[in-house]
């Protein structure tokens, strides 16, 4: 073996090592982007069915003070038909219903709007969208986490084989598929961008 050779293989080993180097940071870049992306895809589906459930129980909360306000407002007309149209009640048993009556209408009042506890109709209303639309937001995440877990998870795969069996084209092509996989890491936090058949 001659000197030139020599030294031709020392650069040929020194680019190896360098392309290996490279190689492992993407990997190493990649799983930390993979690992934010899986966190980012866990916090959207707890916070879809965390929403999703309080959404229910408000909505469950609203039936229930719906029927109590029915019920109420049919008693309060009761009475009032009662001390309308009986002509033997005494004037004591009258001013008891109309008394009775009157009460029955403020909880019915208060069953539509009770900014007080936030727990009327109106208000639960509210707060019962409020949490569809988190929920909404939530689900519009979740694929996009979804896909740049798998292209992440791809390019870590086509880098590895890349070093393994030595084609830098596969590295650049892991590279790009791991690049769109972080474009939609991010896309997935801040919704920039609506990917249609992501949506």
């Amino acid at each position: 073996m001659q000197a030139e050779d020599a030294s031709e293989l020392m650069d040929q080993e020194k680019i190896h090592d360098r392309f290996k180097q490279r190689a492992a940071i993407a990997i190493a870049f990649f799983a930390m982007l993979l690992a934010i992306t899986g966190l980012g895809g866990q916090n959207a589906t707890k916070e879809a069915l965390n929403s999703n459930i309080q959404a229910s129980n408000y909505w469950s909360f609203f039936q229930a003070k719906n029927v109590r306000q029915t019920v109420y407002q049919l008693a309060a007309d009761e009475f009032e038909l009662a001390w309308l149209n009986d002509t033997t009640l005494s004037p004591e048993a009258r001013a008891a219903l109309k008394t009775k009556a009157e009460a029955y209408r403020k909880t019915v009042a208060r069953y539509e709007s009770e900014p007080e506890t936030n727990e009327g109709k109106k208000e639960l209303i509210s707060r019962a969208k409020e949490e569809e639309g988190k929920r909404e937001h939530a689900l519009k995440q979740d694929p996009y986490f979804d896909y740049a877990e798998a292209l992440l998870q791809i390019a870590i795969v086509l880098i590895s084989v890349a070093i393994v069996a030595d084609l830098v084209w596969l590295s650049f092509f892991g590279g790009a598929i791991g690049a769109i996989g972080g474009l939609l890491m991010v896309n997935g936090y801040l919704l920039l961008v609506n990917v249609p058949f992501l949506s």
